[in-house]
């Protein structure tokens, strides 16, 4: 769970530390249900970094992150917890499945990218706590830059300066000025000008004014087209293009009339990229993705297995000893300048039905120290799911046909049937996890969401009898279960 505090991010970060690895897994329970030893795992590694930032910089440099790997069957909850504890840990997260890899030499997923995909989403983040912080200053500029299209400001004919002062002059000095370079007076505007640009102000916040058109100056998007002809993917390249074509080319500008409340918008997003200083942005998310980074590699099971094993996967070994220097620490080059992977913590999960953790090649393992087995749900586990969390299932349905009118409620022996209903299933076929609720809830309740908006009752309980009727026949038939289930 990620704790939103209303003050700033160190302040966040300091909240951070004081979190021991018990709070951190008391937190980890809020969302995710039981493996309580993939809990106490994360939470070691995450107490392990706020640890290892208040070591002096020698030490601190020498202390690696403990690299996780998970093994367990698919839908109990190795996903979630990763990314509940990024979240928490207001880090740079990025799941990316080791499959999509292929080693150097073939077309495919360079290894690399997985680095540049994450410092996207740190600038990402970043960009976004600025822009909270410089929020009102743009909408107070796009305020008064939407009030001056609506209402031009006028010059006085014969502007006076003010009494007692001697001339403002814009770009003037001292000196005598010449007939050619004359001061140029501000005008102080006119009480009635200030009265109806205060009118025009109110109006405009109560949302009089949305539907009047004002004609804006836009940015025009539409770059030339080049054909690039390259070795390297267009990611390897240390050139961005975007930023490069406007300074070539320059930026043109077109006329386009818009509605006021469209106009307002975009002139607070044009603010708010005004205000930014992107450069700060770009050293801030660097940082963070080195010292706090998490990437977790899922399906690392699919690249295990030496050369000569089967399968359709290209050079499976290679692809591990791609990955290895990114996860031993290496220097990435990225398009905002280069980045060390010393210290992002790794967590890798997989299955590990065919092949096993000692099928890595003996480098990849050492960099993984600690392993962690998630166990199977059980039917008390599915009842927990569908009851504990704060957005769980249940909660999720009853939401959706609460905007069609419709109150639904579960009894406690309906759900306790479900979670019998999905343990068996998974049981006699392949074993989703909790994946299976989400199958059987929408089998469940698939005729009430179809005639919801016409239904005269208004009230629908859910209880055993009515779970045990729409799932019976399908669950007695094993195949026909497989399909549908």
């Amino acid at each position: 769970m990620a704790i939103y505090l209303p003050q700033t991010v160190e302040e966040e970060m300091i909240a951070l530390d004081e979190l021991t690895p018990r709070e951190i897994v008391a937190e980890l329970d809020k969302h995710v249900v039981g493996q309580h030893d993939a809990k106490r795992a994360v939470a070691i590694a995450l107490r392990n970094r706020m640890r290892r930032q208040k070591l002096s910089p020698e030490m601190a440099e020498e202390v690696m992150p403990k690299n996780i790997i998970m093994i367990g069957p698919t839908g109990v909850g190795k996903t979630e917890i990763a990314r509940r504890l990024a979240k928490l840990a207001n880090s740079p997260f990025l799941k990316v499945e080791a499959s999509k890899f292929t080693e150097v030499g073939y077309v495919g997923r360079d290894v690399e990218s997985m680095i540049r995909d994450l410092i996207e989403i740190a600038i990402d983040m970043v960009r976004e706590e600025k822009l909270e912080d410089v929020a009102d200053k743009a909408e107070l500029n796009a305020e008064e830059r939407l009030l001056d299209l609506l209402l031009p400001p006028t010059p006085s004919a014969t502007p006076q300066p003010p009494a007692g002062d001697s001339s403002v002059a814009v770009g003037g000095d001292s000196a005598a000025p010449s007939a050619e370079d004359s001061p140029v007076l501000l005008p102080a505007p006119s009480e009635s000008a200030t009265r109806s640009r205060e009118k025009l102000r109110t109006q405009l916040r109560e949302g009089k004014l949305d539907d009047r058109t004002v004609e804006l100056d836009i940015r025009e998007k539409n770059m030339p087209a080049f054909e690039i002809i390259s070795n390297q993917g267009i990611e390897d390249m240390d050139i961005s293009f975007k930023d490069m074509l406007p300074n070539i080319f320059g930026q043109r500008t077109k006329k386009r009339k818009m509605k006021v409340s469209e106009a307002f918008d975009y002139l607070i997003g044009e603010e708010e990229q005004r205000l930014i200083d992107m450069d700060q942005v770009t050293k801030t998310a660097l940082d963070r993705v080195e010292q706090s980074g998490i990437i977790f590699l899922d399906e690392i099971d699919k690249i295990a297995g030496r050369e000569g094993g089967h399968g359709p996967d290209v050079s499976r070994e290679g692809v591990q000893r791609d990955i290895l220097p990114i996860v031993e620490g290496t220097t990435i080059n990225t398009r905002y300048g280069m980045l060390r992977t010393d210290h992002i913590l790794f967590i890798a999960a997989g299955a590990f039905h065919v092949s096993k953790p000692s099928d890595l090649i003996p480098e990849l393992q050492g960099r993984f120290p600690i392993r962690v087995e998630l166990k199977s749900l059980t039917v008390e586990d599915f009842v927990k799911i569908l009851t504990e969390p704060k957005s769980s299932l249940t909660k999720q349905y009853v939401a959706l046909l609460e905007t069609e009118g419709l109150k639904l409620e579960f009894t406690p022996d309906a759900l306790e049937e479900i979670a019998t209903f999905a343990a068996k299933v998974n049981e006699s076929t392949e074993n989703i996890g909790a994946r299976r609720l989400h199958t059987i809830m929408e089998r469940v309740l698939d005729k009430i969401s179809f005639e919801a908006p016409d239904m005269k009752d208004k009230e629908v309980n859910i209880d055993r009898e009515y779970v045990g009727k729409m799932l019976a026949d399908i669950v007695k038939d094993q195949d026909l279960s497989r399909y549908i289930l």
